[in-house]
């Protein structure tokens, strides 16, 4: 199957179109053609008292993308959609900050499933699967002035072999044919805005929605956690703070941060 065909720049104007028209979420779209890390950047402006509530930075072709403990991820140019967006939360109690991001991944669901790519499922806590592919990853940071950075990296024509990691897939790869990816930053980040006004509104259907779409639940899993430690038990259920709490046998754990591997289903 040939990629390189649908690997096209994004088209700025029409994003600024779409998404900062009054109503909008977004006040800002900002599009560069290479960046290290997008979310580096919003959080490193943020540092220095900017005001980037609102703002989205999209990379054409990103460098060094962050994924969960710090790890690196590069990918080939124009074939993902990697972008980050400020979401300011100080109207938010702290405790659903840990929501955030996955109510990030039901929007990347939202878009994903209208462009065409079915049986999508979540991982807990923030990827978007495609049978046993990794389609998309989100990564939320804290910055300065109680805003969250939301980072989505999201495979639009990547293949596996190009990152060297075999449990990846993309939108390409699920059967959808010249994945537009200006078309799909436009709808991931319009299905973003609207679920953002949920959670900031506290709408307990998000929760409930996140639950039933999430395959980590019910599944036997290993959970790496900060310092090496690794856990494993079944995945009982997601809590109030959007924590994974994992049954060993022994006792009840909550995670909040941490690697899972899904290792089989309790009752195959």
């Amino acid at each position: 199957m040939v990629h390189d065909a649908s690997r096209t720049r994004l088209r700025a104007e029409v994003l600024r179109q779409e998404l900062t028209a009054p109503g909008q979420l977004w006040r800002n779209i900002e599009v560069v053609a290479e960046t290290g890390s997008t979310n580096s950047d919003l959080v490193a402006r943020a540092a220095a008292g900017e005001d980037v509530d609102a703002v989205v930075l999209i990379a054409q072709h990103q460098t060094a993308g962050r994924g969960r403990r710090g790890r690196n991820w590069a990918a080939a140019p124009y074939a993902q959609l990697t972008l980050s967006a400020g979401i300011g939360a100080a109207e938010v109690p702290t405790s659903l900050w840990g929501w955030l991001p996955l109510v990030a991944s039901l929007a990347v669901v939202d878009a994903v499933e209208g462009a065409g790519a079915a049986q999508t499922v979540l991982k807990w806590p923030n990827d978007v699967l495609a049978g046993e592919g990794k389609l998309a990853g989100i990564l939320s940071e804290v910055a300065a002035n109680q805003t969250i950075i939301v980072g989505i990296g999201l495979n639009v024509t990547l293949r596996a072999d190009e990152v060297g990691e075999p449990q990846v897939t993309s939108l390409m790869d699920l059967g959808v044919v010249d994945p537009d990816r200006t078309g799909l930053a436009v709808e991931v980040l319009r299905r973003l805005g609207e679920r953002v006004d949920a959670w900031r509104n506290g709408d307990p259907r998000l929760m409930d929605e996140y639950r039933s779409r999430c395959s980590t639940i019910g599944q036997r899993v290993r959970a790496t956690l900060p310092g090496d430690r690794t856990i494993e038990g079944v995945a009982a259920d997601i809590d109030d703070l959007g924590r994974l709490r994992i049954d060993t046998g022994d006792e009840a754990v909550t995670v909040s941060a941490g690697d899972i591997t899904h290792l089989r289903p309790v009752n195959p």
